[in-house]
């Protein structure tokens, strides 16, 4: 499922706290972006059409709740990026990072106990 970054957004908000009706996620992202009512609304219309949200009527509202997991979505999102950007391999991908000093010391500990784990687990 594609889901725009503005889309991206919106399913944020619903990840975070669910279920919540158009106003709760307009209050939501007030102050954070410069979206009007009638933009959230036609996120949250977008996002209902592609099954990533789902939306159960309270009264005269609707209250909406998210379809796709967050996890799912992460997880499509890395995966097409390496493919797109690497061919795949993710070696690549932490080597881009390194050569261009995007790594912190804490990123780098935090590789070596990934790798360790990984070696401890194929042994």
């Amino acid at each position: 499922m594609q889901i725009s970054e503005a889309e991206s957004v919106v399913m944020d908000v619903l990840w975070e706290r669910q279920p919540l009706a158009a106003e709760d996620v307009v209050a939501a992202l007030a102050g954070t972006r410069d979206w009007q009512e009638p933009t959230i609304k036609t996120l949250l219309n977008r996002l209902l059409k592609k099954g990533a949200i789902a939306a159960e009527k309270d009264g005269r509202r609707y209250l909406y709740s998210p379809v796709l997991r967050r996890e799912d979505w992460v997880l499509d999102e890395s995966e097409s990026l390496v493919e797109r950007l690497f061919g795949g391999r993710v070696a690549p991908l932490v080597a881009h990072f390194s050569q261009h000093r995007k790594l912190s010391e804490r990123d780098i500990a935090e590789l070596r106990r990934l790798l360790e784990e990984i070696d401890d687990g194929s042994r």
